[in-house]
C-alpha cells in the first residue's frame, strides 16, 4: 500500500545522515491531529513557537502530539486541533554527543625573538572537544538564522580566535619560545578557558583543548636540534666518569665493569658521530699502568731498563743510557719505586 505525503507529514524525526551535524531544525510544517514525535538516542526535541522555546524533550521514543507532547507545553497546552486545523511550530533537533575535531594555525603565530626581528614563526597543532550546553544561547545566537549547523561552523569560529590566544599564553610569564612543547600543558589549559568562554556565548562549552606539537622554521629546528644534541653529549661524558669511578671503588666486579664498559661504548660512539659532522671532539688522555708496588702511574711511552731500572730519554733508544744494556720495549718500571710491571 503506498504512504501518502500527508502521512509522512504526520511523522516528526530527524534520520541522521551526518555524524558531524550539530543540529537540524524541522520547520515550515503543520503539525497535524495524530502526528507522532520519535526522539532517537543522543537527540533532544526542543519545540519553538515564534523562536521562544515550548518545550525540550530528552528521553528517547515514540510519543503522540496531541496527547503526549500539546499538555507539557507552556503556552500551547490548551490547543486544540480542528478537523482541517493543526499547529505551526518549528522542532529543533539537537545531537548532544561530545564532538572532537582537528586545529591547526592558519598562518604562523610570529613571536617576539631578538634573534628574529620580523618576530618567530611558530605554527601549532593539535584537537578540541566540544558539545552543545546552553539551549537558549544556541537559539538566540545560531539557530534562529540556521536550520543546520556542523562541526565545520564550530572550527572555524575556534580559528578565528586561535592565533590570539596563542599568542596569549604562549608569550606569558616569558616562556623558552625554542622549548614551547615542555609548557603545553599550560598553554592547552589557558586556551581551553579562553575558548570556553568565548563558544559559551553561543550555547556550546569546550570540554577539551590539547597542543599535540609546535613547528619551527626548519634552520630553527636544526639549531634545536643541535642544543640538544650537545645537552646529550655533556650528560653521557659525565655518565662515563661516574661509572668509572663506581668499576674501580668495587674493585671491578662484573656489574659495574658492565657499566663502565656500557658508558664508555656509549662515549665512543657519540664522540664518533660528532666527529662525522664536524663537530669538537675531547681529547682522550693516555691510558696510565699503576704500578703493583707503589701504586705510582707509568706511561706506556715511557721506557726503562730491564738491567738498572734507569728512565731513557729519548723513549726511542735502543740501548741504556745508564749501564748501556740493550732495551727491551716491552720492559717497563716504575719511575718511584723501580719495580717491574
Amino acid at each position: 500500500m503506498p504512504i501518502l505525503q500527508s502521512q509522512l507529514l504526520n511523522v516528526i524525526e530527524w534520520s541522521e545522515t551526518r555524524q558531524d551535524v550539530i543540529f537540524w531544525k524541522w520547520n515550515n510544517r503543520e503539525i497535524k491531529k495524530n502526528s507522532r514525535l520519535i526522539i532517537r538516542p543522543g537527540q533532544d526535541a526542543v519545540f519553538l513557537n515564534n523562536g521562544v522555546i515550548e518545550g525540550i524533550f530528552e528521553k528517547d521514543g515514540s510519543y503522540e502530539i496531541e496527547t503526549q507532547i500539546i499538555p507539557f507545553l507552556s503556552t500551547l497546552k490548551g490547543f486544540k486541533f480542528g478537523f482541517n486545523s493543526g499547529l505551526r511550530a518549528e522542532v529543533l533537533f539537537v545531537n548532544t554527543k561530545e564532538f572532537t575535531e582537528n586545529w591547526g594555525t592558519s598562518k604562523p603565530i610570529l613571536l617576539p625573538s631578538q634573534q628574529f626581528p620580523g618576530g618567530l614563526p611558530v605554527r601549532a597543532f593539535g584537537t578540541f572537544s566540544f558539545k552543545v550546553a546552553d539551549y537558549l544561547a544556541l537559539i538566540e545566537k545560531i539557530a534562529g538564522v540556521k536550520d543546520t549547523f556542523a562541526v565545520e561552523d564550530v572550527k572555524e569560529r575556534v580559528l578565528a580566535l586561535l592565533n590570539q590566544c596563542l599568542m596569549k599564553w604562549i608569550s606569558k610569564e616569558g616562556k623558552d619560545m625554542f622549548n614551547l612543547q615542555a609548557n603545553s600543558f599550560e598553554i592547552s589549559a589557558g586556551l581551553r578557558q579562553d575558548m570556553d568562554g568565548e563558544m559559551r556565548k553561543a550555547g556550546l562549552t569546550i570540554t577539551a583543548f590539547n597542543v599535540s606539537s609546535f613547528n619551527y622554521p626548519d634552520e630553527v629546528q636544526v639549531r634545536i636540534n643541535n642544543a640538544a644534541g650537545a645537552g646529550m653529549i655533556g650528560n653521557i661524558d659525565q655518565y662515563t666518569r661516574a661509572a668509572m669511578a663506581d668499576s674501580f671503588a668495587q674493585g671491578g666486579n662484573s656489574a659495574a665493569g658492565a657499566a663502565m664498559q656500557g658508558a664508555m661504548g656509549l662515549a665512543a660512539g657519540m664522540r664518533m658521530v660528532d666527529g662525522m659532522f664536524g663537530g669538537p671532539q675531547p681529547e682522550t688522555p693516555a691510558r696510565t699502568i699503576p704500578c703493583a708496588s707503589c701504586g705510582a702511574a707509568i706511561s706506556p711511552t715511557a721506557k726503562f731498563c730491564s738491567q738498572c731500572g734507569a728512565k731513557n730519554e729519548p723513549n726511542t733508544a735502543r740501548f741504556c743510557q745508564n749501564c748501556g744494556a740493550k732495551m727491551a720495549p716491552e720492559a717497563k718500571f716504575c719511575a718511584e719505586c723501580g719495580t717491574k710491571v
